[in-house]
């Protein structure tokens, strides 16, 4: 059997396997993390009206609603298939899981949205979570008493005031080097500049959607004004170059 059969036949095992078991991981996570509520609701006797949780679900909605559709959309081209269900599975995306698949990527040099890419991300998500999960073990739960008594409470606040900041300008430099896309990261800063200081100062009520509108404006200008020249020169090499070799 040729080499390049052997690969498609296990990259697609690896997919059916990754899609069965994510689903099941998925609604197993959704399960635990529904039922203490679940119990406080039916089963503790707190006498909780359906009413009252069905308005508090909508007000939430109504603010975060958005998220749920623009994430996805925004996080797959770079994680791909297999590792959206591990980066919603584990949480801290975009401060974490991927900052981490995205230095994989650009350290072995493949593209996001290619096989490697994908294997690239799987691994280094795999990496970001047991690190995670190694530091947290011993300096929250071995050391964390001992560390906030010996650590000053004024570094202490401004390590959180500017920890989000820090990670995430970390992370957009990377996303705009690893891209190669200075088109789409002008029109990206360009439209978030508009969204903030232009239409959520002029509608305050579009703040809670800005996010979304950000990402939908940017997506689509960055397709009309895409150099379409180069993407066909792209396209044609991509269709004329031999399967690739083992990704593994």
């Amino acid at each position: 059997m040729p080499e390049s059969t052997q690969i498609h036949d296990a990259l697609g095992a690896f997919d059916k396997t990754t899609s069965r078991w994510g689903r099941i991981t998925m609604i197993i996570g959704l399960f635990f993390s529904l039922a203490a509520p679940t119990y406080l609701v039916f089963f503790s006797g707190l006498d909780i009206e359906i009413s009252g949780i069905l308005t508090a679900f909508a007000a939430l909605a109504a603010v975060f609603g958005v998220i749920w559709i623009v994430e996805p959309l925004t996080y797959y081209p770079i994680l791909g298939a297999s590792s959206m269900y591990q980066a919603f599975m584990i949480g801290n995306i975009s401060n974490k899981l991927l900052p981490a698949a995205m230095i994989a990527q650009s350290t072995i040099g493949v593209k996001p949205g290619t096989r490697k890419g994908e294997l690239a991300s799987v691994a280094a998500i795999c990496g970001a979570a047991a690190v995670h999960l190694t530091s947290l073990f011993i300096f929250v739960g071995l050391l964390g008493t001992w560390l906030v008594s010996v650590i000053p409470a004024d570094i202490v606040q401004t390590v959180q005031l500017y920890i989000l900041p820090t990670v995430m300008g970390a992370v957009l430099i990377q996303a705009i080097v690893s891209q190669k896309s200075p088109r789409a990261a002008v029109i990206a800063l360009v439209v978030s500049l508009i969204v903030v200081f232009v239409l959520s100062p002029l509608s305050p009520k579009m703040a809670l959607f800005s996010t979304a509108i950000a990402v939908i404006s940017t997506a689509v200008l960055a397709w009309v004004l895409r150099d379409r020249q180069s993407t066909d020169v792209a396209e044609r090499a991509e269709d004329e170059t031999p399967p690739e070799g083992p990704v593994y």
